[in-house]
This record gives structure tokens, sequence and C-alpha cells, in this order.
């Protein structure tokens, strides 16, 4: 077996922005630490106004001079594939720069995802080719038809808790319909997507067509939000955030935005289920994958009375066999919380449910690593009050709520929430208890006797209400970087 551990004090962190084809400085610093021991790894430099917009300019002129946009499709395909390839090719190196900053454990970004990264590029260098427009029906004295043009420059905001991940679901997609693109990855998570851009470039795309700004949401977030190069926005986060973000699009345009926000996702599991271990170990993995920092993570478990007892058990089990190791060990499989000010977030929204009436069965409680570090152990929590503050808001950490039915039209009334709809799981033997619940639950994704995505990019993702608009992933993504231009021609 190969030994993945590396030590941070080995990493060549790329500190900086990518501008033009080059890593820059400019701006005044941001401390950047690693969650995974709390150690200072560098100062990033803030991207302000003038900074954003010469990334906007740069990327709107390469976009437009380069041929990126009009030469054959196949020819931008074949670009993105080499990128992929160079992805892999790089996948340590990446899988250290994702891990030293992030709450991603080594093992997972050497086993996730570098190779989903990847896999993500190829996937959206296959519709470069594949969506053009359409010859509409018209009388025989006109033709009419519809063609898809990109937009010029797109702007993305990525989350910190999968940084190359999330990034490359906004940028590839946009690269692939033609446009050229400034990202902003986290202030806390800014390293991997420089070296990201580095390889576009060495894979042949026109520098300065891909530009990364590093900064704060309030600076450089807005100034990318209100730049009118931009023509379209994506954005993953928070709820406040994301209104922000179509606020600012709105007045600076209006330009379209994709949104992928906060969630509070149910899950269901109803009496018929044939092994509570497998459920127990599907549901456990839902709330407390990557800590519970995951945007679909299966914060609320709905159960049917009659499996509660043995299900709860079980999870209140696996919540005793976490331990916590510096991200970058071999022994690491658990993360880290991201900050100090989140960790406490966490434990003060524990503490107030538990005042307001939920009973602790697992203690969400810190951990100690040999490295130091933000670890909090899994939390579980009955409750009765759909009005708790664990039942109500995104925790964004590793606690499960819970609360018991009797019968369905129960369960699916639990289910609701008054901003979310991001995600659902439902786990059951009845196909037609299943089917019932497909068409109750308002979500943008339902699983069903699973929970999380597959290793496909051809359904996408996205919530509804307070969770979003627009979708991630699949043909949609690939669209939404485009715009559609009506064409009607009288044929004499």
């Amino acid at each position: 077996m190969i030994d993945l551990s590396f030590r941070p004090e080995d990493i060549t962190l790329p500190v900086g922005h990518f501008l033009s084809g080059k890593v820059v400085s400019g701006g005044k610093d941001i401390a950047v630490t690693s969650p995974g021991n709390g150690s200072l790894l560098a100062y990033v430099p803030e991207a302000g106004p003038e900074l954003v917009h010469e990334a906007a300019q740069t990327a709107a002129r390469v976009q437009r001079e380069s041929g990126w946009a009009t030469c054959a499709p196949r020819e931008r395909a074949r670009v993105l594939r080499h990128w992929a390839d160079l992805v892999e090719q790089h996948s340590m190196e990446l899988a250290r720069l994702e891990t030293v900053c992030s709450t991603r454990p080594i093992t997972q970004t050497v086993g996730w995802d570098i190779p989903f990264l990847a896999e993500g590029i190829r996937f959206f260098s296959e519709y470069c080719d594949k969506i053009g427009g359409d010859v509409a029906a018209t009388s025989s004295s006109l033709l009419g038809m519809t063609i898809y043009e990109p937009y010029g420059v797109t702007g993305a905001i990525a989350p910190w808790n999968f940084p190359l991940v999330m990034a490359s679901w906004k940028v590839v997609p946009s690269l692939a319909a033609g446009n050229g693109t400034v990202l902003k990855p986290s202030e806390m998570t800014p390293f991997s997507a420089v070296r990201l851009a580095e390889l576009a470039v060495e894979a042949g795309m026109p520098a300065g067509l891909f530009n990364v700004v590093q900064g704060t949401g309030l600076a450089t977030g807005e100034a990318i939000c209100c730049h009118p190069d931009i023509g379209k926005l994506s954005f993953t986060g928070s709820t406040r955030t994301g209104i922000a973000v179509m606020k600012a699009a709105a007045e600076s345009g209006p330009k379209p935005v994709t949104l992928e926000l906060g969630g509070k996702s149910p899950q269901l599991v109803f009496n018929d289920i044939s092994s509570v271990d497998e459920v127990a170990d599907r549901i456990f993995r839902a709330f407390t994958g990557n800590a519970g920092q995951v945007c679909v993570t299966g914060s609320r478990l709905i159960v049917h009375r009659g499996v509660a007892e043995p299900l709860i058990a079980a999870l209140v089990a696996r919540c005793g066999q976490v331990a916590a190791f510096a991200p970058w060990a071999a022994a690491a499989s658990y993360s880290p919380i991201i900050s100090e000010p989140q960790a406490q977030r966490i434990l003060n929204l524990v503490e107030n449910s538990v005042k307001a009436g939920a009973q602790s069965l697992a203690p969400c409680l810190r951990m100690n690593s040999e490295e130091g570090g933000i670890f909090l152990s899994p939390g579980i929590l009955l409750v009765t009050d759909v009005k708790s503050p664990v039942w109500q808001e995104e925790v964004f950490g590793p606690v499960l709520a819970v609360q018991t039915f009797e019968d369905d039209d129960e369960a699916f009334a639990l289910a609701e929430h008054p901003v979310y709809g991001l995600a659902a799981g439902v786990h059951t033997a009845s196909m037609s208890r299943a089917m019932r619940a497909i068409r109750t639950l308002k979500a943008g994704t339902v699983w069903v006797n699973r929970y999380g995505r597959s290793s496909d990019f051809v359904i996408p993702t996205g919530g509804f209400g307070g969770s979003g608009i627009g979708k991630d992933l699949g043909r949609q993504a690939f669209e939404a970087n485009l715009r559609l231009k009506s064409v009607l021609m009288a044929v004499e």
C-alpha cells in the first residue's frame, strides 16, 4: 500500500493571483491557516476592484482575440482533454495542495477529489461539439434557427469545502462553452485553484482566458458580481450570500446566475428497510462526510418508530468509532472543521438546541489529534419541536437531528422545510412508497436507497427555494453558460 502521508512544510504553495498565465501579487495580505493543525501557511494578496477589472478585461480580450469561441469545437475539446490528462499526471501534487489548507483528508483527495475533477473536465469537453442550436419549423419562404453563443466572460465564486471540485463545476462548463472565466476561490483554500489554472495554460488554453483572483467575498466577490464585462455568474455558498450575489447581478446587469445554496436535507427511513446496519452506514456517511461540511448533508433523520430504536443505537455506536488525525496523515479519514469560528458556531447551535429541549444522544464535542487542529465528534440530537435550532438551521457540521413518525403523511410533513429544498434521501423497500416520496418531497435531488452523488456527471444538481437557482453538472450546466440567439431569414 502506498503511504500517502506528507509534511505540510514540504509543500510549495502557489501564493498569489493567476493573471495572463502568470502568478502575480497585488493587494493587502490575508492570512491562510490550516484547519489540520492551526499553523499559518501563507499570506495571500486580496484583489480589489482594479485587479478584478484587469482580470475580467483580460479574459474578454483573450476570448475575443484567441479564437477560443470560434475555433473548431473539437479543438477546444482537445485542449480540455489534455488538461484532464495533466490533472491526472499531477494528481499527487494537486491532492496535497488541496489537503494542506482544506478539510479534505489526503486519502480522499487522492482517491476521489482529483479523479473526479479530471473526469469532470472530460465530461464537459464532450459537449463542445454536441450542442449547437436547432432549425425551427417555419414556412418554406423563411429559415428559422436558434444558435447558442457564449456570454464572453463568466464569473465564478467557489466555496472552501471541496475547493477544486466545486471550482471545476463552474469553470469547466464555462470554458467548454467558449467563454473566458474569472474565478475567486475561497480565501481559506486559495492554492489549488492557481495550480489548476497553470495546468490549463500548459494544456494549450490561451493565457489570460482563465484567471484566478484571491480575496474575500466583500472585496473581491462583490467586484466580480458587479463587473460589466462579466455576463453570467455562478456561486456556491450560503443562502444569505446567494441573495447578495443575485441582487448584485440584477443591479449591474441584469445578468443570469447559477446559485447552489444552503440545505437542511431530510432522510426518511421507513419500517420496511431490509437491513438496519446498511441504512445506518448510509445515514452516518451522509451526515459525517467532510465532517458535515457539505451543502447536501443529510442532517435531518425522520425515522419510523418501529425501527427508530435499533437504528439510533447503531448510529450512536458509529459516532464513538471516529478518530481524529491531521488530514495529511495516512490514517486520516475524518475531516477537521474549517475554522475556529465555524466550530464555535456548531457547538453553540447544539447547546442552544439542548437548552430548547433537544435530547443529546451522542454529544458533539471537541476532539484531540496529535497535531492539534479543529475537530468535532459526530453528534446526534433527538428533537420533538420543528422550531428547534438544530432542526431549522443549516449547521454545516457533523450533527444529526432526529424525529420519529408513525405514518407516511407524518413523515412527509416533517420533511418540509420553510427555506431549504436542496436534497432528500428515502430508505424503503417499497417501490410505490419511493415513487410517492419522489413526487412529494420538495427537493432538487432525491436519492432512494443511497445518499450522495455517484461518479457520473450527467445528473444535474441544484436546489429549490432558498437552496438556489439553476443546476451544476449535466447538460444543463453546459447550456447555462450559453445564450440563445434566434434567427429568421427570408428565403427568395
